[in-house]
């Protein structure tokens, strides 16, 4: 360690008074030698391991890889847990906890002697919640993405985990699929430890991060299982700690064009829309001006050049083997700041240069591209005044264009109540509704935008329909699902004033979401409307909708955007 770098683990074990003594003392009760208190960087393992979390099961023993690499390269690991977000069991969505989970983590690493970090991540919400986080303290980081799982198998088959649960429904009632069918895929579509290993938001969220420059080259698609993922942590872990003798922070890296790469990449990739609600948390904590129309801009002209499910045909450990992020990268090269610097040192461009596509049927190029313009839409209009989003490449090309009667369903509970009611007045040319979804409004903005269809609709061989709410979809379904509705409708936005029967219109080249009731109806109609009562009181949950943003804010709370920096000037005693 350079002379000139002094250390901020320094403050704690450096010096030579009683604070000094305090600090070391009660860590040799771990059994440290002396010399692990000499001006080694320490590095804080944040690990969002949990058995409350399934995608993160592996994370403890990842943990021991990466501990590894720092010692090898000179550094002191310290892991420490922070909340862990399981994304298929916490109810009511792991969303309302993202912020939480980014508290607890920049507040960890704040108070604590750490001078880099490495962030284990899998599940959904643990790569955005642990990132926002470390933004805010502004510390070296490398993430080290935990990874997705091998294919689902069912009857010879590859299934994809997530992507098959929008389906049930529809397997169940029109495909006579039987107990015994939706048990064996049950067992085998999530067969080894990983995330889901579609381009879900987990596997979204591994690509943004190395597409971030966040994490080594090539770190986003290896199968959890796969060898070569704890190579890929031994060597994070070593390279953490020449993070830390370059004071190569996360600010030098977050910039306007890592996020701009960023946004891309998602587009060729197919990636989940909820990139979109937590890239621009994630800027708002490092401080980069982005916006919602950003990934319209950026984004929407972007071929889609990975053939992946819910948008195509394979899952992620295809597309390690076809050679996976880097060769996307390599490929976009024309659309990306290249000189964007990466945690290595080296930009991405150097990084990806020798890329090569193994499976051309995996990855496309952008001259003969899946898709051309995949990216997201961001609409406008009366119904949504700060925005909305939709993701064409999900969608039914024939519903992108689309004027529907609104059939409204007043939250989730009404919704389910009625959707399947023979007499429910609803035709495929109608457009479901939803309130109620919303940051606040749920609270925590789920991911039940892609509600079910009728199930008379289905039985007639309906398979897609206009989809409206407030709400967020997850990166493993698909269909066309206007989400993200800003101002919600819990605050008295214009989706609250949706009445059944009113005329909508979709038109998504013209970017346009428009309610067709006169200004002055819907004026009357907001003067005769009640907000819904508080789903809290109390507790986090009720600081949370105190202070969540609206969705094309990143449903960050207000008092999170920014951050505080690495210092603590006082001391425990």
């Amino acid at each position: 360690m350079s002379n000139t770098k002094k250390l901020r683990s320094a403050d704690w074990f450096g010096k030579n008074d009683k604070m000094g003594f305090v600090h070391r003392s009660w860590f040799r009760t771990q059994g440290y030698p002396n010399d692990y208190f000499q001006n080694k960087p320490v590095i804080g393992i944040c690990n969002t391991w949990s058995e409350l979390t399934p995608c993160n099961g592996h994370l403890r023993d990842l943990a021991e890889v990466v501990k590894r690499g720092v010692i090898e390269a000179g550094g002191f690991p310290l892991e420490f847990p922070v909340t862990s977000l399981g994304e298929t069991v916490m109810r009511p969505t792991t969303m309302l906890f993202r912020n939480l989970a980014s508290m607890d983590t920049e507040e960890t690493i704040r108070a604590n002697p750490i001078d880099g970090v490495v962030l284990l991540t899998g599940c959904d919400k643990t790569t955005p919640s642990t990132l926002m986080g470390a933004c805010s303290v502004d510390l070296p980081t490398i993430i080290v993405p935990g990874g997705p799982m091998l294919n689902g198998r069912f009857r010879g088959e590859c299934i994809g985990s997530g992507s098959f649960n929008w389906l049930i429904k529809e397997k169940q009632n029109v495909d006579n699929y039987t107990d015994q069918d939706i048990l064996d895929v049950e067992i085998g579509v999530a067969r080894s430890q990983g995330h889901c290993m579609t381009m879900g938001t987990a596997s979204t969220m591994a690509c943004m991060a190395e597409s971030l420059g966040l994490t080594l080259p090539g770190a986003a698609a290896i199968p959890a299982v796969d060898a070569r993922k704890k190579v890929m942590a031994q060597l994070s872990g070593r390279r953490i700690v020449e993070m830390v003798k370059e004071d190569l922070k996360l600010s030098r890296i977050l910039n306007r064009s890592a996020f701009e790469n960023a946004i891309v990449v998602n587009s060729a990739i197919g990636g989940s829309s909820n990139f979109i609600i937590h890239l621009l948390a994630i800027a708002g904590r490092i401080g980069v001006p982005l916006t919602l129309e950003d990934f319209d801009s950026i984004g929407s002209k972007v071929p889609l050049l990975l053939n992946l499910k819910p948008a195509g045909k394979y899952l992620m450990e295809d597309f390690y083997y076809a050679g996976g992020l880097p060769v996307i990268i390599r490929e976009m090269r024309s659309y990306l700041h290249n000189n964007a610097l990466t945690v290595n040192g080296k930009t991405i461009s150097d990084n990806c240069a020798v890329s090569p596509c193994y499976n051309a049927d995996v990855i496309a190029t952008p001259t003969a591209p899946l898709q051309q313009n995949a990216g997201m839409a961001v609409l406008k209009g009366n119904l949504c005044l700060h925005g909305a989003i939709i993701k064409p490449s999900a969608a039914s090309p024939h519903l992108l264009k689309h004027r529907g009667r609104a059939v409204v369903f007043e939250n989730i509970e009404d919704y389910h109540a009625r959707i399947d009611d023979p007499e429910l007045d609803i035709d495929e040319h109608c457009i479901i509704v939803l309130k109620g979804v919303g940051p606040v409004g749920y609270p925590g903005m789920p991911e039940v935008g892609n509600v079910d269809l009728p199930l008379k609709l289905l039985q007639k061989g309906v398979k897609d329909m206009v989809r409206i709410s407030d709400g967020r979809m997850s990166g493993t379904a698909g269909g066309t699902v206007v989400l993200h509705v800003s101002p919600e409708s819990s605050i008295g936005g214009v989706l609250a004033l949706v009445q059944n029967g009113d005329m909508i219109e979709l038109d998504v080249a013209d970017r346009k979401l428009h309610l067709d009731v006169s200004d002055e109806e819907l004026a009357a109609r907001k003067a005769q409307w009640q907000p819904p009562t508080p789903m809290a009181t109390r507790g986090y949950v009720k600081f949370y909708i105190d202070h969540v943003q609206q969705a094309h804010l990143g449903a960050d709370l207000d008092v999170l955007r920014g951050g505080s920096g690495s210092e603590v000037v006082r001391d425990l005693h």
